[in-house]
């Protein structure tokens, strides 16, 4: 079933990001949660999807910060290249920014607090924020 399989990829993923930057940017769990998150991308939207969405003419910056990152991280560089990486992955992923934050809204108990947040931040701007549908 792809979704046990997707979840087995992706969980990991964020496991190994967060837990290479609460060790202080430890090079080796931020690369396999990278390894992990393209491997969680591609088994979601499959390997051909993955490459035109990388490929992209508009997000060919983004690609590169993201993948410059990922050589900086592996270089033994792993601050500058995760803060790189972040910047590619903003790009990259900035599109999907509100419907994140939509998500984020209906979590019971902290929803709430996540889209007062999100609406003081300024950094998703709420699509027809004057009807009251």
């Amino acid at each position: 079933d792809q979704n046990k399989l997707t979840g087995r990829t992706l969980k990991p993923g964020g496991f190994f990001l967060i837990g290479g930057v609460l060790l202080f940017f430890d090079r080796a769990m931020l690369a396999m949660g990278n390894i992990l998150f393209l491997i969680g991308l591609t088994i979601i939207i499959g390997p051909q999807k993955t490459f035109t969405f990388f490929a992209r003419k508009q997000k060919a910056k983004g690609t590169a910060a993201f993948f410059s990152g990922l050589a900086l991280i592996l270089m033994r560089w792993p601050l500058i290249g995760f803060c790189v990486e972040l910047y590619g992955i903003m790009i990259l992923f900035g599109d999907f920014l509100g419907t994140i934050a939509g998500f984020a809204r209906n979590i019971p108990v902290i929803g709430p607090y996540i889209g007062t947040a999100v609406d003081r931040s300024g950094v998703v701007a709420r699509q027809n924020a004057d009807l009251p549908v």
